[in-house]
């Protein structure tokens, strides 16, 4: 059983590494993952519990929620020391966190978001990242082409419950 789950584990490690066109870029992501949720953890001033980190080829998207502008300020500053990222983009907004019923409904969005990304035979499904936050989705990535980028949109926009789609891809034709 142990082989199985290892082999698998390695076979969805593998396939997440093949969507990214850049094998290296891919790791450093995680490192900078990594790196930057332990620096928020070990960051007692403030609550970073209701905020996303999501990175795709060193560009960092914030989303989600924090009490207060000063503890803004700080995420934004801590995002800066993790090694790899070249770029933050904050979508953060300051007030009240998600609630427990919008953290369902995100859930939820974000699922069906992923199964029609994966599901619709014309997008590229490996080039976006997404996080979603109080019935806002947030794409992030890059795409070869604009008809890439609109079919993804389109399916962000058909989701029930999406109250706007916010797009950080960038199209680079090949």
């Amino acid at each position: 059983m142990k082989r199985i789950l290892s082999a698998l584990a390695l076979a969805v490690a593998t396939a997440a590494c093949a969507t990214s066109p850049n094998l290296d870029r891919s790791f450093a992501d995680i490192g900078a993952d990594a790196e930057l949720k332990g620096v928020l953890f070990s960051d007692r001033s403030h609550d970073y519990g209701d905020v996303d980190l999501t990175i795709y080829e060193g560009r960092l998207m914030l989303t989600g929620t924090m009490k207060s502008e000063a503890g803004h300020k700080k995420l934004v500053e801590n995002a800066w020391k993790a090694k790899g990222v070249d770029q933050v983009i904050d979508e953060v907004l300051v007030g009240d966190g998600t609630s427990l019923g919008q953290g369902f409904e995100d859930s939820r969005i974000d699922a069906t978001l992923r199964a029609r990304l994966l599901g619709d035979g014309d997008v590229r499904a490996g080039q976006f990242k997404a996080s979603v936050s109080k019935g806002v989705i947030y794409l992030l990535g890059v795409t070869h082409s604009d008809a890439d980028l609109a079919a993804a949109l389109d399916i962000a926009r058909s989701i029930g419950g999406v109250d706007k789609v916010v797009s950080h891809v960038i199209v680079k034709p090949l």
